[in-house]
C-alpha cells in the first residue's frame, strides 16, 4: 500500500507558490494538490471579481490604500491612546508591535522565500483598481498580516478592542482580493503569519493576565493627610501631565506643587524641594521620575509617584495606576522598598540613578530616533516608525564585558527581574530582589533575522543570538567615543568603561497595600 502524504504549512506554501519549472519528482505525490488548491484559488479570486457591490467599489479601495505603510494602524492606535486610560495604551502598544514584527517578517522572510506573481487583472472591473499597484510578490498579503497582527495583538490585552477591530481587519483584508492585488490563499497566508506574530509577541512580552500577583517588602512612610509636607514637582508637558496635575491638586489640596519650566534643571528643582519637604513627589514621564529618584535617594526622603508620563513604567510596575492610587498611600502612610540601580561615571562624571532599564546599543538609538520625531508624530506613533527604522539602520557596538571582547547589537540592563523572554521590557513583579537583568543580542551573520525567527518559532531562550543573565554588577569596558547610553528614557554619551551596579531597597515609594488581617 502506498502511503498516504503528510502536507505541512511548508509544503502548502511550496506547492502554491513554486512555479511549474522547479518541480522534480518529488512533486509526484503533490502535483494532483498543487493544481486543485491553486484551482480553488483563482475560483475565488474570479467569484469575487464577477461580483457587484455598489457600496464596497466607493469604500474598499480606498481602505485598501490608507493601510499602505500600516498608516491605517497607526492612526488607529494613536487614537486608542488618546481615548486614555492604561488598558487601551497597553492595547495600542501591542498591537503595534505585533504590527512590526509581522510586517518585519513578512519583508524579509516571507516573501523572499515565496515569489509568487501578482493575480492577472484582466477580470477586476478598473474602478476597484489601485491606482499605484504594488511591485512586490503576491505571497503572503502584508496588508492581511498586519490587519491580523494589530486586531489579534489589541485583542489579547482588551478583549473588547479586538472585538471592536475585527471587522475592520477583515475589510483590509478582503480588499486586497476585491482590488485584484492578491488572490484569497495570499490573504489567508498572510493573515495567519500576522496571528502568529501576535502570539509571538506575548510569548516575548506576556499579557498582564498571564502574570500572577505581586510582594514586596514593606517600609515606613510619614501618613500624610491631604497631602501636608507633600512638594511635587510636575513637568505638566509629559504625556498626561497637565490632566494628572489637575488631579493631584484637587486630591492633595494641601501639597505644594512645583510646575517645571521647559527651561529649568530638574535636578536644581528637585534638590530644592527636597530641602522644605517631608515627602517628594513627582508627576511626569520616565525621564522626570529618573530625576525626582535621584533627589529622593540623596536626601533619604520618600518619593510619592503620581502617573501623569506617556508610559509610566515604574509606577505600573508599583500598581500606581492613577493618581487617585498614590494619594491614597500618601495619606494613609503605606510604602514599600525598592531597588535602586546605578551607574558610574554617568553625565558631568557623577553616578547616575535608573529605576528601570539602561541600554548601550540599538535601544539607545531608538530611543534618540524617537525623541527627535515625537513632537510631531506623537510618542506612539515616533516609537513604532522609531523601531523600523532602527532595525534597518543600526550599526553593532564593539565592548568588553565578562572578559570578552564582542560586538553586539544591544546591551540591556533592568533594574530587578523583568517578566518574559527577549528584548521587550515587560513588567517587574518584584523590585526589591537585588539583580540587574542583563540581555545581551550578539552582532554576527544575519543576527536580526535569526533572533525574529526565533521569536516567531517559539525557540527564543535557546537562540545562540541573545543571552540573558541575572547578576548584582556587571562591568563594561572598551567602549568607543561614538557610543551612547540610554537610561529611563534619557541618553548620554558613554564613557570608555563603566560599573553597573545595585543599591538594594535604596528608596522608599507610596504604594497602596491591603488591610491586614
Amino acid at each position: 500500500m502506498v502511503p498516504r502524504p503528510q502536507y505541512t504549512a511548508r509544503t502548502l506554501l511550496t506547492l502554491l507558490t513554486r512555479p511549474p519549472a522547479a518541480r522534480g519528482r518529488a512533486d509526484s505525490f503533490h502535483g494532483p494538490l498543487r493544481t486543485l488548491l491553486a484551482r480553488a484559488d483563482r475560483r475565488v479570486f474570479e467569484e469575487v471579481a464577477a461580483r457587484h457591490w455598489p457600496l464596497a467599489e466607493k469604500v474598499l479601495p480606498r481602505l485598501s490604500r490608507s493601510a499602505d505603510h500600516g498608516l491605517l494602524w497607526f492612526g488607529v492606535a494613536a487614537g486608542m491612546a488618546t481615548l486614555g486610560g492604561r488598558p487601551r495604551r497597553r492595547a495600542a502598544v501591542r498591537a503595534v508591535a505585533s504590527l512590526a514584527v509581522a510586517s518585519a517578517t513578512v519583508n524579509t522572510l516571507a516573501k523572499r522565500s515565496a515569489r509568487r506573481p501578482r493575480p492577472p487583472l484582466d477580470g477586476v472591473p478598473a474602478v476597484r483598481h489601485l491606482a499605484r499597484l504594488p511591485f512586490t510578490t503576491s505571497f503572503p498579503s502584508g496588508h492581511a498580516a498586519s490587519a491580523a497582527a494589530f486586531a489579534v495583538g489589541a485583542g489579547l490585552e482588551s478583549r473588547r478592542w479586538g472585538v471592536a477591530l475585527a471587522p475592520l481587519a477583515w475589510s483590509v483584508a478582503f480588499s486586497r482580493i476585491y482590488t485584484g492585488v492578491h488572490y484569497p490563499g495570499d490573504v489567508l497566508a498572510g493573515a495567519a503569519l500576522g496571528v502568529g506574530a501576535a502570539y509571538a509577541v506575548r510569548g516575548i512580552a506576556p499579557t498582564r493576565e498571564q502574570l500572577g500577583p505581586q510582594a514586596r517588602p514593606r517600609a515606613e512612610a510619614p501618613a500624610l493627610p491631604a497631602g501636608r509636607g507633600l512638594v511635587v514637582v510636575a513637568n505638566s508637558a509629559a504625556g498626561t501631565g497637565g490632566e494628572a496635575l489637575r488631579q493631584a491638586r484637587a486630591a492633595l489640596p494641601e501639597a505644594e506643587f512645583v510646575t517645571a519650566r521647559l527651561d529649568a534643571s530638574l535636578e536644581e528643582l528637585f534638590d530644592q524641594a527636597a530641602g522644605r519637604a517631608t515627602a517628594l513627589g513627582v508627576i511626569g514621564g520616565d525621564g522626570t521620575v529618573n530625576a525626582a529618584v535621584t533627589a529622593a535617594v540623596r536626601h533619604r526622603l520618600p518619593l510619592a509617584v503620581l502617573p501623569g508620563g506617556t508610559l509610566n513604567h515604574f509606577a505600573y510596575d508599583l500598581d500606581l495606576h492613577s493618581v487617585e492610587d498614590a494619594a491614597e498611600a500618601v495619606t494613609g502612610g503605606h510604602a514599600v522598598s525598592v531597588d535602586v540601580a546605578r551607574f558610574r561615571p554617568g553625565p558631568h562624571g557623577r553616578e547616575a540613578y535608573f529605576v528601570n532599564t539602561f541600554s548601550i546599543g540599538a535601544y539607545t538609538d531608538l530611543v534618540r530616533v524617537r525623541e527627535k520625531w515625537s513632537p510631531r508624530l506623537g510618542s506612539l506613533a515616533a516609537g513604532a516608525l522609531a523601531v523600523l527604522h532602527v532595525l534597518g539602520t543600526a550599526r553593532p557596538v564593539e565592548a568588553e564585558f565578562g572578559g570578552r571582547r564582542r560586538q553586539i547589537w544591544l546591551l540591556f540592563a533592568g533594574n530587578c527581574t523583568y517578566r518574559g523572554l527577549g528584548l521587550a521590557p515587560v513588567r517587574r513583579h518584584d523590585l526589591a530582589d537585588g539583580l540587574l537583568d542583563v540581555r545581551v543580542v550578539r552582532a554576527g551573520h544575519l543576527a536580526r533575522l535569526r533572533l525574529v525567527a526565533a521569536a516567531l518559532s517559539g525557540t527564543l531562550r535557546h537562540s545562540p543570538v541573545l543571552s540573558a543573565r541575572r547578576v548584582k554588577r556587571l562591568r563594561v569596558t572598551g567602549l568607543d567615543g561614538a557610543s551612547h547610553v540610554a537610561y529611563d528614557g534619557e541618553t548620554a554619551p558613554a564613557p570608555p568603561a563603566l560599573l553597573l551596579d545595585k543599591a538594594p531597597s535604596a528608596l522608599t515609594v507610596y504604594r497602596p497595600l491591603p488591610e491586614a488581617p
